[in-house]
């Protein structure tokens, strides 16, 4: 699971070592193929989000490293999971590209079975592999992984390599197999036995976990040698599809066919290419004027050059039609919100922030409509609650496929005058009957808070100053406060609490709020559980917790529903829209891109030109 940003591509929590929709289709573009007969051969290339470039290798990522630019669009190029996300516009389990059969379960009982694959060295991928990665993830998990939630110290009570294709593990209570696979076995990425090493000779990792942390410390350390890549004896060894050909810490990179690929599509290009930008303006130069040393096959086109998209229409025009492209939108499976802080240190804001008429006053003050339709051009979504609307999936309760607090001044406005404030539009309100405004909340408190927002990105900027007028018409003073992405996440993506780390913020947008994955089960233990450490403004329910663990061990949707029906409305956070990962561009002569997945993987070994 991670934070995510547009122009970071997704970064985890900086604090403490862990970082569906109507409206819109994920799997709609303007042309949905390119058209003529396919050949093998060829480069395709594709630009990375503006200043964004790859700077990790190994797929035990720390909370510094993981992201979407050095997971997804780098290292599962290289390596692949043990159980791959992503199916079409979908963001679920893909059986046919996963490294190992769906698991049986048998009460606690888990049995994993490997298919057949190869290292590039000429060794099977084992269960010792598996096993490998879950010592790592046992030893050094809690301080050194950045998706770490826990497994597999807190769930698993015994794991045991049965053969070399078998892996069995027991639970420590009865999990719903769902949840299990999506949430925890989705973290697991085999690694070789050659890399089970430090730098004096060969280790044990993968059967004495003891032995990791040496392991880990000379497997990072290379992994921070950018340079060494391509020649590296340990990371030339591959079971995804492709192998560095060319590798540059500007994010110039070049792949080609691994040949000892065992999964059921072989890359078609004879070569994939990821290109830099500094900016989107300097990308989409290339796009609009192309030359035979400067292509780019598949881009995006920044939100301010493009037409607004008509309300009911998947895609609108599309300014690059002429100039070879099709415009497909890519959106991502997660959720978009700013915390407020109830644990604030600041004056008595954190006992504002506990009453609930005030969250909910707030969040009919978020005009998500507007924003969609305004600064996003119509490419965005609602974000109804604690699970996503977008792509439409069946974890979406359909209580939830509207927008929960549509905007409504009025009702802001009863909320706060019902409960013992004088509202003072354009002014500054205050309570005056200490008994209504709540515990904690006296005489004379003024409605003014700060809220500290991530530059860089226009719509949240445009978002931020529509969200303080709305506000101040009804004299809640938000003192906005600017800051780079990373002092934003550096400020609020934790839980302040349990990470030890001042609290002393009331509300803060980071402006991308959290991505499915690698957890792809939006069922809420790491967001919104009592104490758990991404729960940034520190929302605590027994009851939404209880709701919560039910979906964890409970197959049953109905489940899902009942707790996103409860979260939704209590507002644990602000919730604001869900813009478009981006808008990508694809070459009309290029296949096999669309749809893309939401999880935000590529795969290049997909995609083939057509003439």
């Amino acid at each position: 699971m991670r934070f995510r940003s547009k122009a970071m591509g997704g970064v985890a929590i900086a604090a403490a070592s862990i970082t569906a929709l109507a409206a819109c289709s994920t799997s709609s573009s303007s042309s949905p193929s390119a058209a003529g007969t396919p050949v093998n051969g060829g480069t395709a290339t594709f630009a990375w989000p503006p200043a964004t470039t790859p700077n990790y290798i190994f797929p035990f990522t720390s909370s510094a490293f993981i992201s979407v630019t050095n997971v997804n669009q780098f290292q599962y190029l290289l390596y692949r999971p043990l159980y791959w996300f992503g199916t079409g516009d979908q963001p679920t389990l893909n059986s046919s590209v996963s490294l190992a059969n769906y698991p049986t379960f048998s009460g606690k009982n888990v049995t994993i079975t490997l298919k057949h694959y190869m290292w590039s060295n000429g060794q099977p991928v084992t269960a010792q592999n598996v096993m490998f990665w879950l010592n790592m993830e046992q030893a050094l998990g809690a301080t050194d992984y950045g998706a770490y939630t826990g497994f597999p110290n807190t769930v698993v009570t015994n794991m045991k390599v049965v053969s070399p294709t078998e892996l069995t593990m027991t639970m420590d209570q009865n999990y719903s197999p769902t949840w299990f696979v999506s949430n925890e076995l989705s973290q697991i990425t085999p690694m070789p036995e050659a890399w089970d090493r430090t730098a004096s000779g060969a280790s044990h990792c993968s059967t004495t976990v003891s032995d990791c942390s040496a392991v880990y410390s000379y497997l990072d350390s290379q992994s921070k040698n950018l340079s060494g890549y391509v020649s590296s004896p340990l990371w030339s060894i591959v079971d995804g599809p492709w192998k560095l050909s060319a590798f540059n810490a500007d994010g110039n990179i070049t792949y080609v066919p691994n040949k000892s690929y065992s999964g059921p599509v072989k890359p078609r290009l004879s070569a994939f290419q990821q290109l830099p930008f500094t900016t989107d303006s300097a990308e989409y130069n290339v796009l609009q004027a192309p030359s035979s040393s400067s292509k780019i096959d598949v881009g995006y086109v920044p939100e301010e050059d493009v037409p607004a998209k008509p309300a009911n229409a998947a895609v609108g025009a599309n300014p690059l039609s002429s100039r070879g492209y099709n415009l497909s939108p890519w959106y991502t499976w997660g959720i978009n919100y700013f915390p407020i802080n109830l644990q604030s240190t600041v004056s008595d804001h954190a006992a504002i922030f506990k009453q609930l008429y005030f969250r909910q006053a707030l969040a009919y003050l978020m005009n998500q409509e507007a924003i969609i339709q305004g600064p996003l051009k119509g490419y965005g979504s609602i974000t109804p609650g604690p699970v996503p609307q977008n792509p439409a999936t069946q974890y979406l309760s359909s209580q939830l496929k509207g927008n929960p607090f549509p905007y409504n001044p009025g009702k802001a406005k009863s909320l706060l005058s019902s409960h013992g404030w004088s509202v003072s539009p354009g002014g500054t309100t205050t309570c005056t009957n200490p008994s209504s405004c709540g515990s904690g909340i006296s005489s004379g408190t003024a409605l003014s808070f700060t809220l500290t927002y991530a530059t860089g990105t226009a719509w949240i900027q445009a978002e931020m100053t529509q969200l303080q007028s709305n506000a101040a018409a009804l004299g809640i003073k938000l003192n906005l406060q600017p800051k780079p992405f990373n002092q934003v996440t550096a400020l609020a993506a934790g839980n302040c609490v349990v990470a030890k780390i001042p609290c002393n913020w009331d509300m803060a947008d980071w402006g991308g709020g959290w991505s499915f994955s690698p957890d792809y089960a939006p069922t809420g233990e790491t967001l919104f559980k009592c104490g758990a450490i991404a729960n940034s403004g520190g929302y605590c329910d027994p009851s939404n917790d209880s709701l919560i663990n039910t979906t964890l061990t409970s197959g049953s949707l109905t489940n899902m529903y009942s707790w996103q029906n409860f979260l939704s409305p209590q507002v644990p956070v602000v919730w604001q829209p869900n813009a478009a990962y981006q808008l990508t561009e694809v070459a009309t002569n290029l296949a096999g891109v669309v749809p893309q997945q939401p999880t935000l993987n590529i795969n290049p070994e997909n995609w083939y030109f057509t003439k």
